[in-house]
């Protein structure tokens, strides 16, 4: 498909002049008469590979429409060429300040016409490229890391013989947390991530801890509480997500101080932190136990609507309490 080149000028010669010679190298040109036509044109159009444009024209002059221009998301990165028979230094300065790519002068030399608007097609064709490349390895990267991450919870969620896919659960409820308090994006998926590693110290507590179906010594119980710890030496090791330390190592915070490791309180305790403990006490109570099945329906949202302002953040623990009243067949739990 030919390169697209708008050419905006209120010379009738110029335009000519113009849209013969890029014509000539093969190139699609679209003619306009004034700043304010191209707006208009642009709104209700695609967007070309490059727009050339005058500085000095009536009612709206190049800088103008050029300012006015970028405030169009869909032409916020378009490239923009000034044609200008100026030759003071300031014209230049201001219109590359306001992020035009370059000048042409006039009357046109069509060979110079021609080389820098291909030179600049093809730098913002190679940029694009670029662009989509480096995006293209970050998915890559991210996925592998999911990946990783994901066999990370798997073999952490192992050690527990009565506890299978805990770590998935309480990422998924965590991120819908999250999702219907207003976050977005990159903020989902990285709590989701934290929700996946919250139990990684779990890794450093001794299986037979982990599974004994009496009732634990102190000491025993001691080893356990100090798995967020232990969780978060661990995940700061990853200097790329820095956040991964909060789920660890916060998520049996209480909202009244009473939790562990560091008695947090309130809004001092990290806000995805706070998700999450909504998220696993409640995985917890709808999980097999060595000693009981899941909890029934009814019982499990008594204990969150009992522990919101004590034990949970009350706008999240109301936030489990629809999603729980959605959930009219139960389905959100272990499976047996």
């Amino acid at each position: 498909m030919a390169d697209w080149v708008i050419v905006v000028d209120d010379d009738e010669t110029n335009l000519k002049m113009a849209g013969h010679i890029l014509s000539k190298a093969k190139m699609r040109v679209t003619a306009i008469k004034s700043g304010k036509a191209l707006l208009e044109y642009i709104q209700k159009n695609p967007v070309p590979d490059l727009i050339l444009l005058d500085v000095k024209m009536p009612e709206m002059d190049g800088f103008e429409t050029l300012s006015a221009l970028r405030s169009l998301d869909k032409a916020r990165e378009v490239p923009v060429i000034f044609l200008t028979a100026d030759e003071k230094e300031d014209t230049e300065a201001k219109g590359l300040a306001l992020g035009a790519m370059d000048f042409i002068k006039k009357p046109f030399v069509p060979e110079v016409l021609t080389l820098r608007v291909r030179h600049t097609i093809d730098l913002d064709h190679l940029q694009s490229h670029l662009v989509d490349e480096v995006d293209k390895k970050t998915k890559e990267n991210e996925s592998l890391f999911l990946h990783v991450v994901s066999s990370l919870a798997s073999a952490i969620d192992a050690k527990d013989t009565y506890t299978s896919g805990h770590s998935t659960r309480v990422a998924k409820y965590s991120k819908e947390i999250a999702r219907r308090a207003g976050y977005r994006d990159k903020q989902l998926e990285d709590i989701f991530m934290m929700g996946l590693l919250h139990d990684v110290g779990k890794i450093g507590v001794p299986d037979t801890v982990i599974n004994k179906p009496a009732k634990l010594t102190d000491d025993e119980y001691e080893t356990i509480k100090n798995h967020p710890v232990m969780g978060a030496r661990i995940l700061s090791n990853i200097k790329e997500m820095p956040e991964l330390v909060s789920g660890a190592r916060w998520h049996h915070e209480r909202y009244d101080g009473r939790g562990y490791p560091d008695g947090l309180k309130g809004q001092d305790i990290p806000e995805t932190a706070r998700i999450i403990a909504v998220a696993d006490s409640y995985d917890a109570m709808t999980s097999h136990r060595s000693y009981r099945d899941p909890l029934p329906q009814e019982v499990v949202r008594e204990e969150i609507e009992k522990g919101k302002g004590t034990q949970f953040d009350p706008r999240f623990a109301e936030i489990m309490l629809g999603m729980i009243d959605e959930d009219i067949d139960y389905q959100m739990r272990e499976k047996d």
